[in-house]
């Protein structure tokens, strides 16, 4: 039998208005994989990400977690009951940390398993507690992010996300708004999930991330898959020339 791909992506099309930012993507995730999605601004990467939990919604196609359509059509009432579950699934960390800035580090991890899981206090806490060891932030826990710098604000986020225990973990361009000193501490938390065979999907710009830690490296631009394969192929061998043009100018830009 063939097995279910644990994330599916099918024709995805967004357009807003008459500009296309997906045009027909496909693509296949397995349990346990680290994909890393790369490109230039406005590539799209992004907006396909955001996809996978619905946020971004698409204009056509499919997306599938464990066989069950995440972007389904459904009467507003029944639609908001679906994607709550299907979000509770599916953790995903932004760009801008997206702390409660009136609420500590424990209030902001507590929350949603205490409003979507019904958790009780005790149980709320223990697993903030658990999720703030796993990123190193426990000695943090009744600071408030005014008190942290960026780096523990995004691991705090990180923690705040794996609360929920998801079978998924999205990241969006996660160390991009970090001073370049912050940037390892919230790769070296990716890095241990990577260890856990977590399945990770991560959009980034941090190729020696990518290059070390990932499975597979797909390359986006112009709304469409250029490339992808493992690390050791796109970035030492690229098949296609646009993919080699975007490793060039990045490596010109790193020196």
């Amino acid at each position: 039998m063939t097995q279910t791909p644990f994330v599916e992506i099918r024709h995805a099309q967004k357009s807003y208005g008459t500009l296309e930012v997906l045009r027909d993507v496909n693509l296949t995730v397995n349990r346990g994989e680290i994909v890393a999605i790369i490109g230039p601004s406005g590539s799209g990467k992004s907006t396909l990400l955001r996809a996978i939990n619905d946020l971004d919604p698409l204009s056509a196609g499919e997306v599938l977690l464990e066989g069950v359509q995440v972007n389904k059509t459904l009467p507003p009432r029944a639609y908001e009951a679906h994607i709550n579950e299907m979000r509770q699934h599916i953790g995903m960390v932004f760009q801008h940390f997206n702390l409660f800035p009136h609420l500590t580090v424990r209030q902001n991890v507590t929350m949603a398993p205490k409003l979507l899981k019904r958790l009780g206090e005790a149980e709320a806490n223990r697993l903030a507690e658990e999720q703030l060891a796993h990123v190193g932030m426990l000695e943090r826990i009744d600071y408030y992010p005014s008190q942290l710098s960026g780096g523990q604000k995004q691991r705090v986020a990180i923690a705040r996300a794996l609360a929920m225990k998801p079978k998924l973990m999205l990241f969006d361009e996660a160390t991009s708004a970090l001073d370049p000193e912050l940037v390892e501490e919230v790769n070296q938390v990716m890095k241990r999930l990577a260890e856990e065979h977590m399945t990770m999907i991560i959009v980034t710009h941090e190729m020696d991330f990518a290059a070390s830690v990932c499975d597979r490296v797909i390359f986006m631009d112009g709304g469409v898959v250029v490339e992808e394969g493992p690390p050791s192929v796109v970035f030492r061998t690229p098949t296609q020339e646009r993919t080699r043009n975007f490793l060039r100018k990045y490596l010109e830009g790193a020196k």
